[in-house]
């Protein structure tokens, strides 16, 4: 089914949009929140509540890319999630991914924190339009998407360390380019 149509049948409160969200980005949704948590039983809670989520935005929203539209909802709610576990001292995929990008992006929250935050994504695009393909296709996959290391390696064809080493050099990239751009880090 399109997306449009999906999109139509949330405004038109048919719980078929749901049955249909989940048979087209079900997987998705799930192996992105899996990534991030480490844990399916987690991963299933978040995509379950990113259908009731979409279901209760939509209408007023209606979202031109429903794919990106659903990974930004189950991935705001599984980051949500993995910080409610950290405050009780539970670790997860995220605290390795966060610990890798905090040299580059800083982790001290600042009264300016709103504008500091839209300058930062101002940049990071920027910065992403500048790679080619190959290389802003590993940086989303790794940091947006959170997949492990290995897993990367593997579809990649090459090893960890090598591997490791690529991104490396991305992140000093990045933080070049955000200190370049003035973002204090």
């Amino acid at each position: 089914m399109e997306d449009s149509a999906i999109v139509a049948l949330y405004w038109a409160r048919d719980e078929q949009a749901i049955r249909q969200s989940d048979r087209k980005y079900g997987a998705l949704c799930r192996s992105l929140s899996k990534n991030l948590l480490g844990s399916r039983e987690d991963a299933e809670e978040c995509v379950q509540d990113t259908w009731y989520r979409a279901w209760v935005t939509m209408p007023p929203k209606r979202p031109q890319l429903l794919k990106a539209y659903l990974c930004c909802i189950v991935r705001n709610l599984s980051v949500d999630r993995w910080r409610a576990g950290r405050a009780k001292k539970r670790g997860g995929a995220l605290a390795q991914l966060s610990l890798e990008l905090e040299d580059c992006a800083g982790s001290e929250k600042t009264p300016e924190a709103a504008w500091e935050d839209r300058q930062i994504t101002r940049c990071i695009e920027g910065w992403l339009q500048t790679l080619g393909q190959e290389n802003r296709d590993l940086f989303l996959q790794r940091y947006w998407f959170g997949c492990p290391l290995a897993r990367l390696a593997h579809d990649w064809g090459m090893n960890e360390n090598q591997l490791a080493q690529r991104l490396y050099r991305l992140r000093q990239g990045l933080r070049r380019a955000l200190e370049e751009e003035g973002v204090a880090l």
